[in-house]
């Protein structure tokens, strides 16, 4: 019809682009499934409510009260899942730098002393994170901050700002870690858009 659907992201890299530290299985199953059954039922959820259907995947989170009780945990789990999988895509890349620099490496050292700290501090919370969930690292009230979020919630649904985080739903590394997903969690910051993760940064500041 003429309403304005969500749509599922093409990935930025090809599905085997990722590998070792994320298979190609994983990154075709996770991103065409996994989001895209998260993309078909927020538009199934919003498909008789006009007036919600020109809102931003941002707008609804941030407002989740103001969605009508009978689509709100459907808006909630489904928009989440596909706000926080769209980012996620876009702050992974091959061969990116391996480090931060410019302001945000500084805003890092002043927070948490240096990378690797900062590096704890997310693999802790990814570990402490029982079940599905994320690990983030936010900006909230202009300060950096770890975080981690049950299911698919996102760090904007409390005000914050998220400029990183890390999917450990096993969805995201049973394939190749099964368990172990502290593994995944040391071997996924290979994989990190260093140059994206800033350039939020600088949009959030």
């Amino acid at each position: 019809g003429d309403m304005p659907e969500f749509t599922l992201p093409p990935l930025p890299y090809p599905f085997d682009a990722l590998e070792p530290h994320i298979d190609a299985r994983t990154m075709e199953i996770h991103h065409d499934r996994h989001h895209g059954t998260y993309v078909t039922n927020l538009n199934n959820a919003l498909k008789e409510y006009p007036d919600l259907q020109n809102r931003t995947i941002e707008d609804l989170l941030r407002n989740l009260n103001s969605i009508p009780e009978a689509i709100r945990t459907a808006v909630r789990n489904n928009g989440g899942g596909h706000y926080n999988h769209t980012l996620f895509w876009e702050i992974m890349r091959p061969g990116g730098p391996a480090a931060p620099s410019g302001a945000l490496a500084d805003a890092i050292n002043a927070t948490f002393g240096n990378l690797d700290n900062l590096k704890a501090a997310v693999k802790d919370a990814g570990l402490k994170r029982f079940g599905s969930g994320w690990s983030w690292l936010v900006l909230a009230n202009g300060q950096l901050q770890v975080v981690s979020t049950p299911n698919q919630d996102t760090p904007i649904m409390e005000g914050q700002i998220p400029i990183l985080g890390v999917d450990v739903w096993e969805h995201a590394y049973y394939l190749k870690y099964q368990w172990r997903r502290a593994d995944y969690l040391d071997a996924w910051w290979n994989v990190v858009n260093w140059d994206e993760v800033a350039k939020r940064f600088a949009a959030a500041r």
